[in-house]
């Protein structure tokens, strides 16, 4: 079901209809369940391809109640190790070809998602951190929220249940702020998104086509507009989506966790990491670095080689966490890139703080210049790692023989400096427009004006979307 078809548009209108006539906390987790229940049954066309997901969520709430009746390590471990290995399974990576499937087709999509929560509930029920017994009705909706089953964002189960019970009160600016947030979410989906994918679509049909680019300069030009045009297209896709579902989850009171907080502003890669995507790498941080760190720190008694620890930390991290996004050979590379980033971003802190001293490396990283290049050279570096997103593995390395290890390293630095420059640019025009229209939030406060640029949003989607036929899908969901 596509996130810009009318049959979402009435799920999710039928969805916060329902939930305002049966407000009690069962009422809502009923309605909750059957709009959930509906939607995963939208991507199949028989309801034997739903059997796997059924026994995947049964077998993991029968493990859930097993650890929360007698919690211990042990038990703990074996049952992430069942579930995960029924993930890796079910999710048919490629590494286990030689390896027997099921016979039939099913569905997959969703299943990442559920790992993350039901681990999170494991290991929390293991040490005694969920507030009650889970009962089935709210381990489903949980791990297969229609909001948040596709690619998230992914809340605690503690706050889950502490909006499904708590009193839904709504008022004429909650419920503005809710369908403000949803129309901003449609305008990234459906115009930023829209456009940056035409764009990218045209310029990689000419990169990965079979018809001759001309020059190396050129194919490298070509390829830095691709990979910068294709960042552009991912983070509006799925932050409009994200916008769409916490402006939703607000209006049914289950208000959904922020997932970005403007990555493109980040001045290095491990603080990227920290605004794009959030509660993934928030989970991650949880469950796999903080552990791992720990571990290794126990075990290495020289506080010499202890500074270099995290950043074997961070590599496996984030490889972990590259690999997690597809079950192909060519997300295997995107998470050695973004272990490599994360890692090579780690040893520079540490490197130019023994250098310079903490103060003196301070002082640099807080220039205005040092701060907009590295913030360009962030956005460089992400857009060269998201290739493995819109390349297979035989695309990859024809795009490798093309441009060279020197092509990758110029597109690189020009989408650096294009970029810090821009966002330089940007960032100026911005201060200097601010105090100019501080009138302007005032005068577009009142119930009439705020409905009237309401309404020119939605007219402006509604126009834009007619020109490219329909929004592009939501492109997240692919891992």
């Amino acid at each position: 079901m596509a996130f810009t078809s009318l049959n979402f548009l009435v799920l999710i209108a039928l969805l916060v209809v329902l939930t305002q006539c049966f407000v009690t906390p069962l009422g809502r987790s009923i309605v909750l369940c059957l709009a959930s229940a509906a939607f995963i049954a939208s991507y199949v066309s028989t309801p034997v391809q739903l059997i796997p997901l059924a026994a995947f969520l049964l077998f993991c709430y029968g493990l859930v109640r097993s650890v929360q009746a007698r919690p211990s390590r042990r038990s703990l471990a074996l049952s992430i190790a069942l579930v995960v290995a029924s993930f890796i399974y079910l999710k048919k990576f490629s590494f286990l070809d030689g390896v027997g499937t099921l016979p039939f087709p099913y569905l997959v999509i969703g299943l990442s998602y559920i790992l993350f929560r039901v681990i999170h509930i494991l290991v929390d029920a293991c040490q005694g951190g969920l507030p009650a017994k889970i009962g089935p009705l709210s381990f489903f909706n949980y791990t297969s929220n229609v909001l948040s089953f596709v690619s998230g964002p992914i809340q605690r189960f503690q706050d889950f249940a502490e909006r499904s019970t708590a009193q839904l009160v709504l008022d004429e600016d909650k419920v503005f702020a809710a369908f403000s947030r949803v129309i901003t979410g449609f305008i990234k989906l459906a115009i930023v998104s829209a456009i940056a994918d035409y764009f990218f679509a045209s310029l990689s049909a000419r990169l990965l086509g079979t018809v001759s680019i001309g020059s190396w300069a050129s194919a490298v030009a070509l390829y830095a507009f691709a990979a910068s045009a294709y960042t552009v297209y991912l983070y509006y896709n799925f932050s409009g989506y994200m916008d769409i579902v916490i402006g939703v989850s607000w209006l049914i009171g289950l208000d959904l966790p922020e997932n970005f907080n403007r990555p493109f502003s980040s001045r290095n890669f491990l603080e990227f990491w920290s605004r794009w995507h959030m509660t993934l790498s928030d989970w991650f941080k949880l469950y796999v670095f903080n552990p791992l760190l720990k571990a290794m720190t126990m075990r290495v008694e020289s506080p010499a080689l202890q500074t270099y620890l995290g950043v074997i930390a961070f590599f496996v991290t984030f490889l972990i966490m590259g690999m997690w996004h597809g079950t192909t050979s060519v997300f295997l590379v995107y998470g050695l890139l973004l272990g490599a980033g994360a890692s090579a971003n780690k040893l520079w802190q540490i490197s130019m703080t023994r250098r310079l001293g903490k103060q003196r490396y301070k002082a640099l990283a807080a220039n205005a210049l040092h701060a907009w290049l590295c913030t360009g050279l962030t956005f460089a570096y992400f857009a060269l790692a998201l290739t493995c997103f819109w390349t297979d593995m035989p695309q990859l390395l024809s795009l490798i023989h093309l441009l060279g290890v020197g092509g990758f390293v110029a597109a690189l630095l020009a989408m650096a400096v294009v970029v810090g420059v821009t966002l330089m640019g940007t960032h100026a025009a911005a201060s200097w427009l601010a105090p100019r229209v501080e009138g302007w939030g005032k005068a577009t406060s009142g119930l009439i004006a705020r409905n009237l640029l309401m309404g020119t949003r939605v007219l402006a989607i509604a126009v834009v979307a007619s020109f490219f036929h329909k929004a592009p899908e939501f492109v997240y969901r692919a891992f």
